[in-house]
């Protein structure tokens, strides 16, 4: 048995559905497999060397930037 061509036009379009299903499951397991692959990142710079702790304790200072946060809060 032979299927003949529907008179409105739809048999004759070549994207079927199984085709459109099986892009779409395509993408998706290409998307889970660069998920899975390992990333090439850059080194991080090394950080800048910390200032020593204080030998007293006192690690809170007064900068300009500070101060200029309290100026800001102010009312």
């Amino acid at each position: 048995m032979t299927k003949s061509p529907r008179p409105d036009g739809e048999g004759t379009s070549r994207l079927s559905r199984r085709t459109l299903f099986a892009g779409a499951t395509t993408v998706g397991a290409l998307a889970a497999a660069a998920t899975v692959l390992p990333r090439v990142t850059e080194e991080a710079a090394p950080a800048a060397e910390a200032k020593p702790a204080p030998t007293k304790g006192g690690g809170y200072s007064l900068t300009a930037h500070v101060k200029q946060y309290y100026q800001t809060t102010r009312i």
